[in-house]
């Protein structure tokens, strides 16, 4: 086995929510994890974490491209990071080699970006063949009552939940908020790969006959406190991803105690990450100290949250 070709971290920097880009990593953690001494470490930044001082723009600059970041904080992007990562992994540092050959580098950084130009239409045909195989998977798969009805009430939520991010898009489109148009359409996407994913395992005779409620409800639910300004918007969707968090876990316990279909727990588990990155960063741009009136209103959000969840079970 050969040794790392450096002992300093380099720090893969990754886009969790794109699932080429899980497919990709998955491959090279475990190559970095046979190597047992490996100095590469990996960060999902499709979602702030606790302590994390990204902007926005940041954000989007570092979801645009791939980077890896040196342990002096400096970093690389594009083909010169890829040759960064597959010199400290086994098996592929010969070509590492060969990319430093004069006039590779810029080969390579050109091929780079015409994959930038088709990823993402390669990025809908991974989601589809994930909702497929998530799909034949359901149609041999028998639900019990208890399951049947919590996929049916997080069917309706998460519809529900794509509209709250639609209704803060109109608000902070009208209003002239980039940050806040940005933040809502990086949640929604995510909420609305929860629902295609969702979908395929509860077809639709099965869902809710109030889903055309529960899109208006989700865009008043978003567009209200946009009206608002940003802090009534973090606090809202902190309230709502709370009770959200809540609800999966009751499923994930069920699961974990009582067992079920193959591939519905890591789902359920995926969806629950998700929904904790949000309801952790909505919180931190809230703040500690919020108003009275905002407090009773997210109250109001909580209380409405299960409610809605109770009457989806049964309608």
């Amino acid at each position: 086995m050969n040794p790392p070709a450096t002992s300093e971290t380099l720090t893969v920097l990754y886009d969790g929510a794109c699932p080429l880009c899980r497919r990709e990593i998955a491959h090279v953690k475990g190559l970095a994890e046979r190597q047992g001494d490996s100095t590469l470490c990996f960060v999902d930044i499709s979602h702030p974490s606790e302590g994390d001082t990204r902007s926005a723009a940041e954000r989007a600059a570092l979801l645009a491209r791939f980077h890896v970041q040196r342990a002096d904080g400096s970093r690389l992007d594009g083909a010169a990071a890829f040759v960064a990562m597959w010199q400290r992994l086994p098996g592929w540092r010969w070509l590492a080699r060969l990319a430093r050959l004069p006039g590779a580098l810029p080969l390579l950084e050109f091929a780079y970006r015409g994959f930038l130009l088709v990823r993402p239409s390669l990025q809908r045909i991974a989601r589809q063949k994930d909702t497929a195989s998530i799909s034949q998977l359901a149609e041999t798969t028998r639900l019990s009552v208890y399951l049947e009805r919590e996929l049916r009430s997080d069917h309706a939520g998460e519809t529900g939940a794509v509209a709250i991010y639609q209704g803060i898009a109109a608000i902070a489109a009208w209003r002239g908020d980039a940050e806040l148009l940005e933040f809502s359409n990086q949640h929604g996407q995510t909420e609305a790969e929860h629902l295609r994913l969702i979908e395929a395992w509860y077809p639709p005779v099965r869902r809710s006959f109030l889903l055309g409620p529960w899109k208006i409800a989700g865009w008043l639910t978003g567009a209200l406190p946009a009206v608002f300004g940003r802090r009534s918007v973090y606090a809202t969707i902190a309230a709502v991803e709370t009770f959200v968090d809540q609800h999966y876990q009751q499923q994930i316990d069920h699961l974990q105690i009582h067992g079920g279909p193959e591939g519905l727990l890591p789902l359920l588990l995926r969806c629950q990450s998700d929904e904790q990155h949000h309801r952790d960063e909505a919180a931190g741009l809230a703040g500690a100290n919020t108003s009275w009136p905002l407090r009773i209103w997210c109250r109001v959000v909580s209380i409405g949250s299960a409610a809605a969840v109770v009457l989806a079970r049964r309608v």
